[in-house]
């Protein structure tokens, strides 16, 4: 998965879920290394809800010089920091409290307060972060990625802030936090981790060019989706 064309969509089919977390896995562990070969450090965004899961328990076990990695998130719920739905969470409670990642480079995004506080917040604590090294997204039922859903503000100009504060999110709860395409479109590597059955008409929609939040991310290098089989059957 070397990214070449900033235009190009890679589509990468697996049989099963735990075949693409295997190939989501070798892909995180080959960017970290160029990335800590290359200038020192990995900067790595985190997708949330339950679908990556498996992929960061996954992450536990591995053998990797976590002092060198650098953790963001593309979203997040504004719910208190104890509910389990926070993604950030969710990526402690799977994989990140079970590793030496030095706590002050996990830098989430801030819980329990209003989105516009939120965002502000998080717009703070990415500047000056350059191009992040990995991009990990998901792709929702109704083509939505991040928390950029259909009929929202995007923010897909170049000059967009890099935090966008929603509050009408159609999925529970209403007020969320989301990178803009903009700034997660400033990444060296974008891999999208799709499965469940419940995606096949998201996938359908992409692949025909239709205009869904997830095709407006294109990354430096194009995009890498690994997706199950099963979603592209017609």
């Amino acid at each position: 998965m070397n990214p070449t064309n900033p235009e190009q969509c890679r589509w990468h089919e697996f049989t099963d879920l735990p075949a693409l977390q295997e190939a989501a896995l070798n892909a995180i562990l080959d960017s970290a290394a160029k990335a800590i070969q290359d200038h020192g450090r990995f900067t790595l965004v985190l997708c949330g809800g339950e679908s990556p899961r498996g992929l960061y328990e996954r992450l536990r076990s591995v053998p990797a010089d976590w002092s060198a990695w650098h953790i963001y998130f593309g979203d997040e719920r504004c719910m208190p920091p104890t509910e389990s739905e926070w993604n950030a969470r969710m990526a402690g409670e799977a994989w990140l409290d079970h590793v030496p990642i030095p706590p002050s480079q996990v830098h989430a995004i801030p819980g329990g307060i209003r989105a516009d506080k939120a965002a502000e917040e998080y717009a703070q604590t990415l500047r000056g972060v350059g191009v992040f090294d990995l991009t990990l997204l998901g792709l929702g039922e109704d083509g939505h990625t991040a928390s950029l859903f259909p009929g929202n503000e995007w923010g897909v100009a170049p000059d967009s802030p890099d935090t966008l504060a929603v509050f009408n999110s159609p999925k529970r709860p209403p007020q969320r936090v989301s990178l803009s395409v903009a700034r997660l479109n400033r990444s060296r590597q974008i891999l999208f981790l799709v499965s469940g059955e419940s995606k096949h008409k998201a996938v359908a929609r992409w692949r025909a060019g239709e205009k869904i939040p997830a095709q407006a991310i294109v990354g430096e290098g194009g995009v890498d989706v690994l997706v199950e089989s099963a979603l592209l059957a017609h």
